[in-house]
């Protein structure tokens, strides 16, 4: 019968490299494996604040707004989640879809009262800092497939 008792760490292992290159591979560079399910979520949060906060029907034009822009948050999430080497090139965009989220109640909107103020401010910054997250994992990960 075959020993299969452990012996220790497997440094000394002949085939560790090729391993430590198939977890690697195995992985895909997923740093922020973690902010997909956060981005997900303020999509929705997005989508749904006309709804949540009460200013469908006094802004009907940025209730579509944010109804569009959480969609699309929405699916460059589920972009991340199911394609992240080719999604994460776009997570720069999200940093723009929070800056734009921040101004839309100016912009798209009409005389919007503070509540919407604050409910596109809170999920545009949030957009922002995850976009800038996101983009900073596709940066470093760009780095490290290169060296």
């Amino acid at each position: 019968m075959a020993d299969v008792s452990h012996r220790g760490d497997l440094a000394g292992h002949p085939d560790i490299g090729e391993m430590r290159d198939r977890y690697a591979r195995v992985l895909g560079g997923r740093d922020v494996a973690l902010v997909d399910g956060p981005v997900f979520l303020v999509g929705l949060a997005c989508a749904v604040s006309p709804w949540i906060v009460h200013f469908s029907s006094s802004q009907p034009a940025l209730a579509t707004h944010n109804l569009i822009m959480g969609v699309a948050i929405v699916v460059l999430a589920l972009g991340f989640t199911v394609m992240p080497q080719r999604m994460y090139g776009l997570s720069w965009a999200m940093c723009v879809m929070g800056a734009w989220m921040i101004i839309a109640p100016w912009v798209v909107g009409t005389n919007p009262d503070k509540g919407v103020i604050w409910t596109n401010a809170v999920l545009g910054a949030l957009t922002f800092l995850l976009g800038l997250a996101c983009t900073a994992a596709a940066v470093k990960t760009g780095r490290r497939e290169r060296t």
